[in-house]
């Protein structure tokens, strides 16, 4: 029997042959029901018989359960504080972390996540959802004074898609007219944004194709998975991107037909779309609240309060907190003697000492210090000097293992199969 499966038990006929002498099952269900419809003739009310039966006793209806109160996570809150706001007194919030304990690690629960909390009519938490990621969640229902832990699987799939148009105006319309959202045409013109700048370069006429996965869970789209390959012609240049997987470390990148590592050593930008430059890297800036001229060693992108700031390149963080005029800031020490620094954060998402990868979300845009409006003050230092992030031209990252050329390059011809069917 499958575990997994619920219990169900298989009653099999009797068979009119066998010894106890009994008759067929099927001769005691039809008695059954003969006996049945009579008793209920004989005890319907006067005239009940001449028209729709209506019970005196009317069917129970049960109300749709209440839906989850969801609880947002945010750095330096701790699982203590989030139950006690649900009702969990000391003793209770120990024996959860306790219980949970050998099925998840709670210390795992991230910031910027939520929980999602099932009460009964009287406000009592019966069941905890946490998203551990997109294809499982942890479920913890109350049974009496314990607590039941258990891991549960989405049903979850990922799809094959193909998507190519022609730029009339812009990468996001381009591909909505395909289908897809726009966060798709972000993945896109990051993957190409070290070679491309999508906010300068594009022309009318400009082409694509790509090969990516979509995500569906419990059978509904829930976001896209790895571009898988493109190819992206900007100004009669083609570019192309193939995703590749290594076999003994599982780790994967993008590379061009030829090997080379499409990354370099830092993203273009911060912000995981392309925001508008409010203020550019200079010796002589009028600062705005200040009122006098000063240099601006850093780039400022406008962007609405709450957008997701990204680690640019793997780094230590350095420094998370206060920072006078730069505000909530978060500053990330990198190899090669670089070091990068975000600033005016409404929210910081890391702490210092962790380590931190490319893309990474540690923080989200704001206005906190010596800002006037929303946005994001990011800076690059190289050995203590202020370096233009927008003017420094950044090593590409290793190149394709050289063991590994054979096999690149059959998935090349794999992905180029998908990426350019034959008619």
């Amino acid at each position: 029997m499958n575990p997994d499966e619920p219990f169900l038990r298989e009653v099999q006929p009797r068979d009119p042959g066998h010894p106890s002498g009994r008759p067929p099952k099927i001769i005691w269900v039809a008695v059954v029901g003969v006996l049945a419809a009579a008793a209920i003739f004989l005890f319907l009310p006067r005239g009940a018989g001449q028209g729709s039966f209506s019970p005196a006793i009317p069917f129970p209806t049960h109300p749709a359960p209440p839906a989850p109160v969801i609880e947002a996570i945010s750095l330096g809150t701790t699982l203590s504080d989030i139950l006690a706001l649900h009702g969990f007194s000391e003793v209770e919030a120990n024996s959860f972390y306790e219980e949970v304990k050998p099925v998840f690690d709670l210390r795992k629960v991230m910031a910027d996540r939520t929980m999602r909390f099932f009460k009964d009519e009287a406000g009592t938490v019966q069941a905890i959802e946490y998203d551990v990621d997109d294809r499982r969640y942890l479920r913890v229902d109350r049974i009496g004074n314990r607590f039941l832990p258990g891991i549960i699987s989405y049903r979850f799939e990922v799809r094959q898609a193909l998507a190519a148009g022609t730029i009339e105006d812009i990468l996001i319309n381009a591909l909505k007219k395909q289908g897809e959202k726009e966060v798709l045409a972000l993945k896109m013109a990051e993957l190409f944004a070290w070679d491309i700048d999508f906010n300068t370069e594009l022309r009318v006429g400009d082409s694509f194709r790509l090969v990516f996965e979509k995500n569906f869970r419990e059978g509904a789209f829930a976001g896209y998975g790895e571009i898988l390959a493109a190819e992206f012609v900007c100004q009669g240049k083609a570019y192309e991107a193939f995703r590749f997987v290594y076999p003994d470390t599982k780790e994967a990148d993008h590379f061009d037909a030829a090997g080379k590592s499409v990354r370099k050593e830092f993203l273009r930008s911060p912000l995981p779309y392309a925001a508008p430059i409010t203020s550019r890297f200079t010796s002589s800036r009028f600062h705005p609240i200040y009122k006098v001229y000063r240099a601006h060693y850093g780039v400022d992108f406008g962007a609405p309060i709450g957008t997701p700031v990204r680690a640019t390149g793997d780094g230590l963080v350095e420094s998370a907190g206060w920072m006078g005029g730069a505000g909530r800031a978060v500053k990330v020490r990198h190899a090669n003697g670089y070091v990068t620094t975000y600033m005016h954060l409404s929210r910081i998402l890391v702490e210092r000492g962790r380590r931190v990868r490319m893309g990474q979300t540690i923080g989200r845009v704001g206005s906190s210090g010596a800002s006037t409006g929303p946005h994001l003050d990011y800076r690059i230092q190289q050995n203590g000097a202020y370096i233009n992030p927008l003017g420094r031209r950044f090593n590409p990252v290793a190149p394709l293992r050289t063991q590994y050329t054979e096999a690149f390059a059959r998935e090349v011809a794999k992905l180029r199969a998908l990426l350019k069917p034959a008619n």
